[in-house]
């Protein structure tokens, strides 16, 4: 068995290599190839690019490398179709992957989209070259599943792989040993997230950290030390700029910087350590969720970009907890707003933990409703589809895992 296989950014790496190595569970000479990621690679995906091409963000950001992405997108187009794969599988990248799927698909490939596009926010007349490109999409969050149904687009609801991986209850104090973290008792820790793309992190850098800096000064002069902010890293390209930031606001304020702690990676643990979030918005988000923490939603893009975007946007909110939530349980903020005159008062507020209690529960509930193991489904619902195209013997050694929304329907 061949599948042709494209992911881009981290978080296509880590959906992609579950993916693959729950296929392998049960085909282990099974085959994968095309645009992966260190993960996919280490779960015995051959990269003929790595995930890296595919990491751009923005609807004006992407012009800058068009004409690169246009030429990777062609050379794959080309070596697909003269090595034909048992299935094509997209995960995420909608803009440059539906291009390739609708492609292929002409040429009698079978495709699958793995993550939705955004369609129910914003660009739904993309879903007449959904239905063109693809033969299935496997959706993260069940009111995704419901929308394409709606649209007579076949879809199944997979649920999301932190959902599984994220334990319903968090040992905070071991996470804090973990992380050599020393909090003393009346300290309290709030995680500052900016971004995994060097784009994010540019234009998030220098309101955070004023809003740090800011915080941590208000509680100097009420002679209170008991503020300490944690920040993770993706990589040391994005550290290295948010570092030099940090130093040029925090030049001559030595006591309050030892107030804020720089860790390479390990984004979760330091989020599961912290009593509250700042993060910018993204996936970030969906983790704070499924970690219970309190947060504040940030973001901000390229003038033109976030002009476009506002007015093609469908729904009222644009962070995943308040989508799968159906109603604004986080404060999103946007643009010019994202300043710390702004930021520093509501950061502050995440600390008041009974302004949470119920949204706290109702985080808890989506945690519950996203756990579907979701590697194994997705898995399941791509060998499902082989077998029903002849591509697979009919035997059916696959366990079944239950939809629970079935009963909706």
């Amino acid at each position: 068995m061949r599948i042709g296989i494209i992911a881009g950014e981290a978080s296509g790496d880590i959906l992609a290599s579950g993916l693959i190595k729950a296929i392998h569970k049960y085909y282990p000479d099974a085959q994968f190839e095309g645009i992966a990621g260190p993960l996919m690679i280490e779960a015995g995906c051959r990269a003929i690019y790595p995930a890296e091409k595919l990491a751009v963000m923005g609807l004006v950001e992407v012009l800058a490398h068009y004409r690169e992405l246009s030429s990777i997108r062609k050379e794959l187009i080309e070596y697909f179709i003269a090595n034909p794969p048992d299935v094509f599988i997209g995960i995420d990248a909608p803009d440059f992957n539906l291009d390739i799927e609708a492609a292929l698909k002409a040429q009698g490939i079978g495709t699958i989209h793995y993550v939705s596009p955004s369609v129910w926010a914003w660009r739904q007349y993309r879903l007449a070259k959904i239905a063109r490109a693809v033969d299935m999409i496997l959706t993260l969050f069940p009111f995704e599943k419901r929308f394409y149904e709606n649209h007579k687009i076949s879809v199944q609801y997979v649920g999301h792989t932190l959902a599984d991986e994220i334990d319903l209850k968090i040992d905070v104090p071991a996470i804090r040993k973990k992380l050599s973290l020393d909090i003393k008792n009346n300290q309290s820790v709030i995680a500052v997230l900016p971004g995994s793309r060097m784009s994010e992190v540019t234009r998030l850098a220098q309101p955070f950290i004023a809003t740090m800096l800011q915080c941590l000064q208000e509680q100097y002069l009420q002679n209170k030390s008991d503020l300490v902010f944690v920040i993770p890293f993706v990589n040391e390209k994005t550290k290295d700029f948010f570092t030099q930031e940090l130093d040029q606001q925090f030049k001559g304020q030595d006591v309050l910087r030892q107030q804020i702690h720089l860790f390479n990676c390990c984004s979760r643990d330091v989020m599961a350590a912290a009593d509250a979030v700042l993060l910018a918005s993204g996936t970030a988000a969906l983790e704070a969720l499924l970690l219970k923490k309190p947060m504040l939603v940030a973001y901000k893009l390229a003038p033109l970009t976030y002009w476009m975007a506002k007015r093609l946007l469908k729904v009222p909110y644009y962070s995943l907890p308040n989508l799968l939530a159906g109603e604004c349980l986080v404060e999103e903020i946007t643009q010019n707003d994202v300043c710390p005159e702004i930021l520093t008062d509501k950061v502050l507020n995440l600390l008041n933990i009974e302004n949470w209690q119920e949204k706290l529960k109702i985080f808890d509930d989506i945690h519950q409703l996203l756990r579907k193991n979701a590697n194994e489904t997705a898995a399941q619902a791509v060998i499902d589809y082989l077998r029903s195209k002849g591509k697979l013997p009919a035997s059916d050694s696959v366990v079944r895992v239950k939809d629970p929304t079935a009963e909706e329907k």
